[in-house]
């Protein structure tokens, strides 16, 4: 890092939340309903990329007329959301969010999971006091980038750019960070192997943990 970072925008799904299970699970539903073999995570991180139509027409082997998306978001998110109570928190979770705070760091979290869900979920399990703000999608399909969203997110918060690390785990994370002048760490515990995640040019860790060594 060029300068030690003031604030952290964490990611949500795949990062802090340990959620891959759910994610091949969801995922496979859409492939019964396409007769589509089913995947692996392995296969699904190979496949994976954005815009998320994309990945879903090399996945399914078709091309994909808006009515197929629309039932596809549908699908995907329905089956989701009936696995999330499963999920566990990410290995130093939540931990290394309280190391930073008490070292006089600020964080919030930026999800491309739809907003209200994303507050409930985050209060659910605790964490909502530890951010200084959460922002999640709001609109009704998801699938599209994330760096728009980062530029108000840090807009809202009167953030210097130059003071950000954003820490997630693909690599529309780290073209978001670019675009809006941030620095970013991208994990390898989500939906993108190492070997993508390397081409961004940012560094790349196997872990929460090993991601705040690289701020200390």
């Amino acid at each position: 890092m060029a300068t030690t970072p003031r604030h952290i925008v964490w990611d949500w799904n795949g990062t802090l939340l340990d959620d891959n299970h759910a994610v091949v699970s969801a995922v496979n539903v859409v492939c019964t309903e396409y007769d589509r073999e089913h995947v692996d995570i392995d296969e699904w991180r190979a496949l994976y990329k954005r815009p998320l139509s994309q990945c879903y027409a090399s996945l399914l082997r078709r091309e994909l007329s808006e009515q197929d998306w629309a039932r596809i978001d549908v699908l995907y998110h329905e089956a989701y959301r009936g696995l999330l109570d499963s999920c566990g928190m990410a290995e130093g979770v939540p931990h290394a969010l309280d190391d930073w705070a008490r070292a006089g760091g600020t964080q919030s979290l930026l999800s491309m999971w739809f907003h209200e869900e994303l507050v409930d979920l985050v209060t659910a399990r605790g964490l909502h006091e530890r951010f200084a703000r959460m922002d999640g999608l709001r609109s009704s399909i998801g699938g599209g980038s994330k760096a728009a969203h980062l530029r108000e997110h840090l807009r809202t918060q009167q953030l210097d750019p130059a003071e950000v690390v954003l820490i997630g785990d693909v690599l529309d994370d780290a073209h978001a960070a670019d675009e809006a002048g941030a620095d970013c760490v991208l994990v390898t515990t989500g939906v993108m192997g190492r070997n993508k995640l390397e081409a961004a040019g940012f560094p790349v860790v196997d872990s929460i943990p090993e991601a705040m060594k690289l701020l200390a």
